[in-house]
């Protein structure tokens, strides 16, 4: 499967529908560059195709605004992004949406904690100081591969046509959202590019 995330303007709306990757993200926690309001959100997801799963970001909100944004925009999945612990997935798992939980592997005992968590996913992804949010760095998959994991996940951080197929040798599930943008905004054709080359390596 394959998430294209960091889904904001009518345009990005319009070219999820044309190449149709399996889920797209939206940021919901305000304060960052791609951050989008529930209200904006919830306009731009009554355009997106019926077949595209809906997933919503959020980085250490309080459970009742999770709750609100699963209501009023549909929400698939929501994806947790931030310092989110086994009590606050327990506190949000109340809704229809299942729960994907953001890993920023730095050794094999972060993912090993988060395969404990009870999500349907983790994303797996690099290692930063910042205390929240994506890192757009490429994660170490060495640590990745060679660490057991029962929980499905996604591979996140730094991915782009340029190594899309390397990444695919270590997940068939791919996350994907600087590298479908230019200049800050998502770009028809890197989307294009990306979705040729996933399609290609692994057929849905």
């Amino acid at each position: 499967m394959i998430k294209l995330c960091g889904v904001r303007r009518e345009e990005d709306i319009s070219f999820m529908n044309e190449f149709l990757p399996d889920y797209i993200g939206m940021i919901l926690s305000p304060g960052f560059r791609r951050s989008v309001s529930l209200s904006e959100g919830a306009r731009l997801m009554e355009r997106l195709d019926g077949r595209i799963k809906k997933v919503g970001v959020f980085v250490d909100a309080p459970a009742e605004y999770i709750r609100q944004a699963v209501n009023i925009m549909g929400l698939d999945v929501i994806q947790l992004h931030g310092s989110e612990d086994k009590n606050y997935i327990s506190a949000v798992s109340d809704t229809r949406a299942k729960i994907w939980k953001a890993v920023r592997v730095r050794c094999g005992e972060d993912i090993t904690a988060a395969d404990k968590l009870g999500c349907e996913f983790l994303l797996l992804d690099s290692f930063t100081e910042c205390a929240a949010g994506g890192t757009g760095k490429v994660a170490d998959w060495d640590i990745i591969k060679s660490t057991k994991i029962n929980t499905p996940f996604f591979l996140a951080g730094g991915i782009s046509a340029n190594n899309l197929e390397a990444a695919l040798s270590v997940s068939g599930n791919i996350d994907i959202s600087g590298g479908t943008e230019t200049d800050g905004v998502k770009d028809r054709n890197k989307i294009a590019g990306i979705m040729n080359i996933y399609e290609r390596n692994f057929c849905r």
